[in-house]
Parts: C-alpha cells; structure tokens; sequence
C-alpha cells in the first residue's frame, strides 16, 4: 500500500490532443531472441538447417553476460527478491538525497517492508535509471563495448538478422515511417512527420525488471525505449500492467497495439479489447522479424479502432 504503482506523467498528458499510437512490446522471444537459443526451439524450427547446440551456446555467453551486468553494475544480488513493476513505482519514498557518497554496500536493504527500506530501494531505482540513461559506452572501456558488440553480430548472423531488424521495426513504429533513425525522447513519445501523430514504444516482459532493463541496454534498444516505459508483470501480471499503461495514456486519441508470441499477453490485450499481433519464430512466417511490417500492424489496429463499434474506451 502506498507505493506509487501509476506514473502520473503530465509531459504525456498535455499532448492528448494528438492521436497517439502505443505499441505494447514483449521482450523474449519478439524484439529480442533468447529462451528460445537456450532451449533449442529456435533452431529447431529449421528442420536442421540450423546448427541447434551453436545457438544454444550464444544463448548462454548472453546468459552469462546479462547476469554479470545485473550483478556488477544494477545492484540485481541486493534487489532480487525485490521486484517492483517499474523503476518510478517507489518514486514517492525518494527524498532527493544526494548519493554520490552514499554506500549501498552498507545501507541494510531488507525486511520488512517499511518506509525505510522503501527509501533505500528507490535509492537504487534511482542510480539504475541514471544508468540507463547514460547507456552502455559511458559505463564501459571500447574492449567490453567490442565483446558485446562482437556477440549481438554474431547473434545476429545466427538468426538472420532477427535483432536488427526488430530494432529496426521499432524505429518505424516510434515514427511512422518506413526508414528512419529515431531517439525516444525523456518520456517515450516521438513525434511523426506529421505534427497530428505522436508513436510511443513501451515494454511489458514477464521477466524481473533488472535485468530486463539490462536487456534493453545490451540488445540495443535503450534509445528507443525509455526506463519510465519498461515494466515488468513478475508479480502483478500483464492485465494490470496494461492497465497501468491505458490509465498513464488516458484519451480518447490513444489507440493501444500488443505485439509479442505468449498467451499472457494474448489474453490481456483481448481483455482490454485491443489489437495483438502474435510473433511467430517459424521461418516463412510474416510475423517475425525480418517480417512483420507496418502495413500489417496497421491492419490490427484497423480493425479494431476503424470498425463499427471499435471501442474507444472510456469506461
């Protein structure tokens, strides 16, 4: 109780008056690959023309690297049993301190629950989001740079262009367009070429919220995702984190676009009555990246929002 679970965010408000369409991203297994290297289901869905242990060993060095990212430079041993929904939640528990001294080795994060230590853990909520926007090249040396970089290429050959090419989709939807290089600015939102059209990428991963941010940071998508729009349904589940996002983006100009490969999120955006576009990793599929292209997205929330009756909702 009292942990501030809405992020009131009068910057987005005040810009109502234009449509905006909010895209509603999975993580795994949609903009990035990664249970499915693991497991072996992405390779194998090439009926052997994928070496599948070649897969599975990228699968664990991005393991491996994520881990060690949390651990050495999010705090993630100290928060695991932590999780909050997203990195504002304990904003009002934050006094503003100045933390450049200040020990978070030493500082006693705990149980119980209690203001104090809700002040402690926006603390560090506070530090990860300085880090995040810092990005990855103001934290460390061109040799680490050059290792990560060298594993998402590498990555990337293996899946045929999967992560750049779903980064790639995410620039067309922050703008609109078919080929432009866009930076989400402080609170997600990017304006289209058209002054009366605003776009917005937001997360909603079923994973912890620290390390999913680490995944933003290492496959590249931390320009074109802010921290504020990353949120994890760990505990609260996507329903609720939907809500969230329907409540933060709250006009009638707003229409909502789920895009990722679980049931989770299928059944969520069916209980919000909006668009979901499932990925699909088979290869010869039009919903997966290289794939899927505005055209059909545009389709989904066509017929949802532009048919008679289309819902938007209000209530």
């Amino acid at each position: 109780m009292g942990e501030n679970l809405c992020i009131p965010d009068e910057e987005i408000k005040s810009t109502m008056d234009k449509r905006v369409d909010v895209y509603i991203w999975d993580m795994d297994e949609t903009l990035i690959l990664l249970k499915s290297l693991l497991n072996g289901t992405y390779a194998e869905a090439f009926d052997g023309l994928k070496d599948v242990q070649k897969g599975v060993e990228i699968g664990k060095m991005w393991e491996k690297h994520i881990l060690d990212l949390c651990d050495g430079c999010f705090f993630y041993e100290q928060i695991e049993n932590y999780n909050k929904p997203f990195l504002g939640a304990l904003s009002e528990y934050d006094d503003g301190k100045d933390l450049s001294d200040y020990d978070f080795g030493q500082d006693g994060l705990g149980l119980p629950s209690d203001d104090d230590n809700k002040r402690k853990l926006a603390y560090m909520h506070r530090v990860i989001a300085q880090k995040y926007e810092k990005g990855l090249h103001n934290l460390f040396d061109q040799e680490t740079m050059k290792l990560w970089n060298e594993l998402y290429d590498i990555t990337d050959k293996y899946t045929d262009g999967w992560l750049s090419s779903a980064r790639a989709f995410l620039e067309q939807c922050s703008s609109g367009k078919t080929d432009t290089t866009s930076t989400a600015s402080a609170d997600g939102m990017v304006d289209s070429t058209d002054s009366t059209y605003q776009h917005v990428n937001v997360l909603v991963t079923s994973g912890s919220l620290i390390p999913s941010l680490v995944k933003c940071l290492l496959f590249r998508l931390d320009n074109l995702i802010t921290h504020e729009n990353v949120y994890s349904s760990w505990e609260e589940g996507k329903i609720q984190c939907f809500q969230w996002i329907k409540e933060r983006f709250s006009s009638s100009n707003v229409r909502f676009c789920v895009i990722g490969d679980g049931w989770e999120e299928c059944e969520a955006a069916k209980t919000m009555r909006w668009p979901f576009v499932k990925i699909d990793l088979r290869p010869g599929s039009s919903h997966r990246f290289p794939g899927l292209t505005l055209r059909t997205v545009g389709y989904y929330f066509s017929v949802v929002y532009d048919s008679p009756g289309a819902e938007n909702d209000k209530d």
